[in-house]
């Protein structure tokens, strides 16, 4: 990537005019998926909360042979029948090639060949060593291919990969999958004025974004070592530029707080500028939130990286998260592009005029509807601590009760389901 002041003739476009909420989603998550990341393959341990790469197949018939749905006795012709054996899970049976002879059978066992019905403990009785007893019209075992045929799909690429998946693919016979690289994820906090312990006072202000964003971004499926958080960060261009320039250097997102308007010390985009990036997005009509960014740069090994300028009030940058980081991050892991679910409003939110209005809610999963919260100024978090996401309010509408708004979720852990 470019390092190095650029002429005035080679700088960066001016920057485009605010995007709408929905097209900025869109936007960033072309450019992610245009440059998603690479390949690897990893052991199913591994790959918790990471992106299928290739679909998911079965190596055999599922299940691969004729398996017992019960413990009992397998039997061949209309009986009593003569106790010839026993099986076991685990174990390959003889055949039975003699009528009126059974062999007990375990839940899970392979069924051996000859066999015409399985019988269920339950409902025999043994006498003088032999079992007697009426099989059931339905067959008590699970037959090849029941579940699955060899080599049929089961999953897309795509898919994101949770506890489930992973199960499913050792069910498959698989030890390792093809999975998207995990987005390597950096923070850059700006602001002289923010503490980093302690309450708050002498005018400074406690940094709350430093502790938190990482944390979103680890749901959403990022790698965020310790050392990839750094700040407060000076407020000089400098210092800026430094420090973007070194987490760029690893990162395939840096996510700032902070800077991202025009005031005194907003260094960003003279930082963006310095460093020959250009703009996905330059602030979107959403409120709160409005003054957040994207921007692309390449590097000199031709890999993409991208940098967001998260809002320096709290809820703003989450709500930037929830807007361009979240898309951005399903392009770059192959997902698709997240759809938002819906819910029935309880009471009445309020439009902001020619802007998208994201309320914070709370949801009534079991009635499917959503609250407001309060304390949602953008400087405030308490609400945010008691919301499952944001109601999403279109330009020149409100929200009346019983309308159904879109919700976007805040992130779960990686294998969580929403309820």
């Amino acid at each position: 990537m470019s390092t190095e002041t650029a002429p005035a003739a080679d700088r960066v476009a001016a920057p485009p005019p605010p995007a709408g909420w929905e097209e900025a989603r869109s936007r960033v998550y072309a450019v992610g998926l245009a440059a998603a990341l690479p390949v690897v393959a990893r052991p199913l341990v591994d790959t918790d909360g990471s992106t299928l790469a290739e679909p998911l197949t079965t190596r055999t018939d599922l299940p691969a042979f004729p398996t017992s749905s019960v413990d009992g006795w397998a039997v061949r012709g209309g009986g009593p029948w003569r106790v010839v054996g026993r099986v076991l899970a685990g174990s390959t049976p003889a055949p039975l090639t003699e009528d009126d002879t059974t062999v007990e059978i375990a839940t899970g066992a392979m069924v051996p060949e000859g066999a015409t019905a399985v019988l269920r403990v339950e409902e025999s009785t043994t006498t003088d060593g032999l079992v007697s007893g009426t099989p059931r019209e339905t067959p008590e075992w699970r037959q090849p291919g029941e579940e699955a045929y060899a080599d049929e799909e089961l999953l897309p690429v795509g898919t994101p990969v949770d506890p489930a998946v992973i199960g499913l693919a050792a069910s498959c016979g698989h030890d390792t999958l093809r999975v998207r690289r995990a987005p390597r994820a950096a923070l850059l906090v700006f602001g002289d004025e923010l503490l980093t312990t302690g309450p708050p006072a002498a005018g400074r202000v406690r940094d709350a974004l430093g502790p938190a964003v990482p944390a979103w971004l680890r749901r959403y499926g990022c790698q965020v070592r310790p050392s990839d958080v750094v700040g407060p960060v000076a407020d000089t261009l400098p210092a800026h530029v430094a420090a973007l320039r070194s987490a760029l250097a690893t990162a395939d997102l840096v996510c700032t707080t902070g800077g991202t308007m025009n005031g005194p010390v907003d260094h960003l985009h003279p930082t963006l500028e310095a460093l020959g990036a250009d703009y996905v997005v330059n602030t979107v009509a959403v409120r709160p939130g409005f003054p957040m960014l994207l921007a692309r740069l390449s590097g000199h090994d031709g890999r993409v990286r991208f940098v967001a300028g998260l809002p320096g009030n709290p809820q703003s940058a989450i709500v930037a998260l929830v807007s361009l980081v979240a898309p951005l991050l399903a392009g770059l892991q192959g997902r698709s592009m997240p759809v938002l679910p819906q819910a029935t409003l309880a009471e009445a939110v309020p439009g902001r005029g020619d802007h998208t209005h994201l309320a914070l809610v709370r949801l009534d999963r079991a009635a499917g509807t959503a609250s407001p919260v309060r304390h949602v100024g953008s400087a405030m978090l308490r609400g945010l601590a008691g919301a499952d996401g944001f109601a999403v309010i279109r330009p020149g509408t409100s929200g009346e009760p019983g309308d159904r708004v879109p919700i976007v979720p805040l992130p779960l852990l990686p294998g969580e389901r929403a309820s």
